[in-house]
């Protein structure tokens, strides 16, 4: 069984925990929740499927049963309260007490490149104005940023970028991208995309303002749709989103770097004719 900091959803690790013992000793789910104290024979079960969550309560009764000690428990307690978390405010603070236990014991959470990379609208835009400005000094690539942003800003933007191998210097001051791709859990990674899509929803509301109509474009559509009708625009705007990538990828004289944001998002609650709107 893999050491509890290379886990970031506590169900999944208290599901291995499970057969790890099992498959070693006669283990079964009353003895489990036997030992943790609780009541229910197969409650340990549900935490495990997913059907219900530990507690701030329950939680520490876990990590006794099982054996934690020192930063295990440590770790395994934000890892319950990051699991269990409502906003991506709550979710961030815990995945970041947990990255800094996990490095602190030498061990390296791919989230946190991910959540670097994601954590300002500076890294995408540097990763891509950097390799069209051989030899520009960080200065140079701040002065060309359509948004207020420092030299130090840049320069910090391409250590991280070249030491998290987002960039590649071939010469000084000159920098070819990789190939790799911000790569994070299935816990963590939806959680830093949405930080940045935060920050370039700010950026889009500004560039009303900031640029002309001729360089920007923005529209939109307020409509009544239900379920079925989502679902196809949800594939049209992938499809969509797919050309666009494509016409992109094929421009090979590249002036200038762009942001696109897709944006479907309800204005009401789920209406039901003759009825109250729901609460969701």
């Amino acid at each position: 069984m893999k050491p509890i900091i290379e886990y970031q959803d506590y169900h999944t690790f208290l599901s291995d925990y499970y057969e790890e013992r099992k498959r070693t000793s006669a283990f079964s789910w009353r003895e489990f929740a036997k030992i943790a104290g609780f009541v229910s024979p197969s409650y340990l079960k549900d935490v495990c499927g997913g059907k219900t969550n530990l507690s701030k309560v329950t939680m520490g009764r876990v990590a006794k049963a099982i054996g934690l000690v020192g930063h295990e428990v440590t770790y395994f307690e934000a890892m319950v309260q990051f699991g269990n978390a409502k906003t991506d405010e709550a979710k961030k603070k815990f995945l970041e007490q947990m990255h800094s236990i996990a490095l602190d014991h030498k061990v390296r959470i791919i989230d946190k490149d991910a959540f670097e990379y994601y954590d300002t609208w500076k890294n995408p835009v540097v990763r891509e104005l950097a390799p069209l400005m051989p030899g520009a000094m960080p200065g140079d690539i701040a002065k060309a940023c359509a948004q207020d942003v420092s030299a130090l800003d840049v320069r910090r933007s391409l250590q991280f970028l070249e030491r998290a191998g987002f960039l590649k210097q071939v010469q000084e001051n000159v920098y070819v991208q990789t190939e790799k791709s911000v790569e994070g859990s299935k816990e963590g990674l939806p959680l830093a995309i949405r930080s940045m899509h935060r920050a370039m929803g700010n950026l889009a509301v500004d560039s009303l303002n900031r640029f002309t109509p001729d360089v920007r474009n923005v529209t939109g559509i307020t409509m009544g749709i239900n379920r079925e009708a989502y679902e196809r625009i949800v594939l049209e705007l992938e499809e969509c989103r797919k050309k666009i990538t494509a016409i992109a990828d094929e421009c090979n004289d590249i002036t200038q770097v762009y942001r696109l944001n897709l944006q479907l998002f309800p204005l009401s609650k789920e209406v039901t004719k003759g009825k109250e709107a729901k609460d969701e």
